[in-house]
């Protein structure tokens, strides 16, 4: 389990730290087809300067945590909104990338299973 949980990591880490350095960094990308749809909602997310780089800086400070090893915990649950977006834009706008997104969310999901003892003292009624 522990192996599991180490491969998890790295590799969920290592995917949003490459989707942020592309973003950053300008790197040229082939770009998918997008619907109507798509591109409504993609110029909506732009037309609000501030919240595709307050995303991907997200993705880019939790990935570097999970890839360190460092604050996993926390970096899994400030992830994981950005990931529930990730996964409902795929159900709902982009199904042909569905898979994807569904084992993001899942890998997202497992983490926080992995790491459930550290989240028991936020999770009291008092």
């Amino acid at each position: 389990m522990k192996i599991a949980i180490i491969i998890v990591r790295l590799l969920l880490g290592a995917l949003f730290v490459f989707g942020a350095v592309v973003y950053f960094f300008h790197i040229p990308m082939e770009e998918p087809a997008m619907s109507v749809d798509q591109k409504t909602f993609m110029s909506g997310v732009m037309a609000s300067v501030y919240l595709f780089p307050l995303i991907k800086a997200t993705e880019l400070i939790c990935g570097l945590a999970l890839v360190i090893g460092r604050f996993v915990p926390l970096a899994v649950v400030v992830i994981f909104p950005v990931t529930l977006n990730i996964f409902l834009y795929h159900a709902f706008l982009g199904p042909k990338d569905l898979p994807m997104a569904v084992i993001l969310l899942l890998a997202n999901l497992f983490l926080a299973y992995a790491y459930r003892k550290n989240y028991t003292t936020l999770l009291v009624a008092k």
